[in-house]
């Protein structure tokens, strides 16, 4: 009988060590699964701002990369603090990989990368192509120039990262008329063609007015119009494009991505400080995970449209992270100098190194 009883406990023991041992084991593969940034249930675009307390951020020195243009070159313009350098962007329930430049070129030797877009697509291929060259800076490069597109190539893994500046997208022509925003055409896109990764953006371009607009007339369905609602003219040009996309791109030879709306801040009263018009002489990040205004109506067009399309197209849904950083813009340490306010694009180093993190996290 006492031996049947020490059985039983030794039975009981053995169940309740291989019970625990089992609870541990799910423990972990929950905190592994945590941090790990590639599981479907994590949003790399949602999460907060952080001080980084490894010595990782920024991703690269400003001084040691050559081609960062005036505009973006906030410490080489005299911006005295760098606060807002040393923030880094951590997801709720997971954490990014760190950049790795060695293995972004390695990942797409003998490929092309191109963004199309605008000034805030060149602020994110400056971005790309110092990320790159100051991990390698050593490699071979070259640098030209066709038309609109610049190309920098680093000779020795066969990797070509080039900007076609497209501020609408669609086409901008010349007719007697005179200059012609035409919402339904897109014969620039030739360019795109058997490019191995996109990334487009458009929007900021929309709302100009005055000396700053660079066309006369809209034409669309073969009417001319001297004005439309901006917000329904955008979301018939990127239903031009999302076309284009459907017929022209190879999902599995191409990816395809769209950067999300770039923020401006120049409203204190969004983010919590009314009187404030400008982001002169902001230090820090936003401490919250979304913006105290919301997000902008574009946003929203932008994603209905890429809801139509068939192809496999990714939204680098950037808007609500780069809208937490009132702090990242170059104000006064812009190409203007005091003369004017940035409050649109970005330094370099910045927050477009945190849009290419996640790009890279999403690629690699």
């Amino acid at each position: 009988m006492m031996r049947a009883v020490g059985l039983r406990s030794g039975w009981t023991f053995f169940t309740l060590l291989i019970c625990i041992l089992i609870s541990l084991l799910v423990l972990l593969l929950r905190h592994t699964t945590a941090t790990q940034p590639h599981k479907k249930n994590c949003n790399l675009f949602r999460g907060s701002w952080i001080e980084d307390e490894t010595n990782n951020y920024p991703l690269y020195n400003s001084t040691h990369c050559p081609f960062i243009e005036r505009e973006f070159n906030c410490q080489r313009n005299g911006r005295p603090d760098k606060d807002y350098l040393k923030y880094r962007w951590k997801p709720h329930g997971c954490s990014l990989t760190r950049f790795d430049g060695g293995a972004f070129l390695k990942k797409f030797k003998g490929k092309s990368i191109m963004f199309v877009g605008d000034s805030l697509s060149r602020n994110q291929w400056q971005s790309l192509v110092c990320l790159l060259y100051t991990s390698q800076p050593k490699a071979n490069y070259n640098t030209t120039r066709i038309g609109d597109v610049s190309i920098f190539t680093f000779l020795d893994f066969g990797v070509q990262v080039m900007l076609d500046r497209s501020v609408y997208l669609v086409d901008v022509v010349m007719e007697k008329k005179g200059r012609i925003l035409k919402l339904d055409s897109i014969e620039g896109g030739k360019l795109w063609k058997g490019i191995d990764m996109l990334i487009f953006n458009t929007w900021h371009w929309w709302n100009r007015r005055g000396i700053s607009q660079p066309w006369d007339y809209i034409k669309v369905g073969g009417k001319y119009y001297k004005d439309m609602d901006r917000m329904v003219a955008f979301e018939k040009a990127l239903l031009t494009w999302a076309k284009w996309i459907d017929t022209n791109i190879v999902p599995s030879k191409q990816l395809v991505f769209f950067q999300g709306i770039s923020p401006s801040h120049y409203n204190g009263t969004e983010w919590g400080q009314p009187g404030i018009k400008s982001c002169s002489g902001q230090t820090r990040p936003l401490s919250e995970s979304t913006y105290p205004a919301g997000l902008p109506p574009s946003l929203r067009v932008q994603k209905n449209v890429l809801g139509t399309i068939k192809k496999a197209v990714t939204l680098l849904d950037v808007t609500n992270l780069s809208l937490l950083r009132k702090d990242g813009h170059p104000s006064i340490y812009g190409m203007n100098g005091r003369k004017g306010m940035d409050c649109s694009h970005w330094c370099l180093a910045g927050v477009p190194d945190t849009w290419n993190e996640i790009l890279y996290n999403l690629v690699i």
